[in-house]
């Protein structure tokens, strides 16, 4: 595609499960901080320019859909990313160590055993003061959204 084509427009998200994706046309692979945008130049896994054109900013997760003004769909994947894993020696100290990083509003991404946070020094010093094992680890991130929005942190 050359720079004077305009790209193609994705103008709405819908949830992954809500949509046909078995008729996805392409894929764009994206970090956590790019699939919340409402307007932004994105290029699908094989090249090809899309337009990110929505009514208003969204939390895109893996396995969304973007509809496209002229038909079809492209399918939205979680970008593995460097991240920390965080666990705990029983549920309840992971509870605790859970509530330590939602205080000092880290965004956490909770999954049965173990926190995933963005890697940050200061923090991970703090959860290993508070008897956390953490580690290096590279995976999609979605973060809960907080309490303010409809659910987790994704077209809330």
């Amino acid at each position: 595609m050359t720079d004077d084509v305009p790209p193609t427009r994705a103008v709405a998200a819908v949830r992954a499960g809500a949509w046909p994706a078995n008729r996805a046309q392409g894929r764009v692979t994206l970090p956590y901080d790019l699939r919340h945008r409402r307007r932004i130049r994105l290029t699908t896994d094989d090249g090809t320019a899309v337009l990110l054109d929505l009514e208003q900013a969204t939390a895109l997760a893996d396995g969304d859909g973007l509809s496209l003004a002229g038909g079809g769909w492209i399918a939205v994947h979680a970008a593995p990313e460097p991240l920390l894993a965080v666990t705990a020696k029983d549920p309840d100290d992971l509870a605790r160590l859970a509530w330590h990083v939602g205080n000092r509003h880290v965004p956490c991404q909770i999954t049965a055993g173990r926190l995933l946070i963005r890697p940050d020094p200061v923090i991970a010093d703090m959860l290993r003061g508070l008897g956390a094992a953490v580690r290096d680890v590279t995976a999609p991130f979605q973060p809960e959204g907080g309490a303010y929005r409809h659910g987790p942190d994704h077209h809330g």
